[in-house]
């Protein structure tokens, strides 16, 4: 399978172009082109977040904590004091890098249901949600963070793929098939509860006009 410097560089280098793109396509500023690529380049790591020890978890769970943090201080300064919100946000740090982390390590297996598209969507609708629920942004720049989780979520599996492939040898690795999948057919009770909770963030996404209108903007491109 591709390594973790492959994944995030290759992700980086498609965030940059889908960037790029959509700004000159004027479908946003320079500072939504920026989170745009960077967005990408973080899904090109997520579906690793089920590799215990790796250096892809160790990065998402930091980076995660992160907006964790914000969120904190924004639903808790009204709340607490300096100094306990201070404590708070030490606690909330701790519990996203450190126990969620080892949590999550315990609970999922390598290349099991996180490596599939259903994963991928699901990764793009808490982006898209987020951003637009918790962030106040408009529908079509939250459709966009989501579609750039997405492409690099693609990104990295079809890396996977390629790399199952042994072109030496002219034969298929014992990985292929394990990443570029609908779901985990070997656990399927991990794929329902997937599809059960892609399916609660139904009410909180952004119109959908936005997402179809971002789609056709992209395939006018190609035309």
């Amino acid at each position: 399978m591709a390594n973790f410097r492959t994944h995030i560089s290759v992700a980086a280098v498609g965030g940059a172009v889908l960037a790029f793109v959509g700004y000159q396509a004027q479908w946003w500023p320079a500072s939504q082109a920026l989170l745009i690529g960077v967005l990408t380049a973080f899904g090109g790591i997520l579906p690793d977040i089920d590799a215990d020890r790796s250096r892809s978890i160790r990065l998402i769970f930091s980076l995660l904590s992160v907006p964790a943090l914000v969120l904190g201080v924004i639903v808790l300064q009204s709340w607490l004091s300096p100094g306990s919100l201070l404590m708070a946000c030490g606690g909330i740090y701790l519990l996203v890098r450190y126990v969620s982390s080892a949590v999550f390590a315990r609970l999922t297996v390598h290349r099991g249901v996180w490596h599939s598209l259903l994963a991928g969507v699901l990764c793009a609708m808490i982006a898209a949600a987020t951003s637009f629920q918790l962030l106040a942004q408009s529908a079509w720049f939250a459709w966009s963070h989501g579609l750039a989780i997405a492409v690099g979520f693609v990104i990295h599996l079809m890396l996977d793929e390629l790399f199952s492939v042994d072109l030496e040898g002219a034969r298929l690795k014992r990985s292929f098939g394990t990443a570029l999948k609908l779901a985990d057919a070997r656990r399927p009770l991990a794929s329902l509860l997937m599809l059960i909770a892609t399916l609660t963030l139904l009410p909180w996404l952004p119109p959908w006009v936005d997402l179809w209108e971002l789609l056709h903007q992209g395939s006018l491109l190609w035309r």
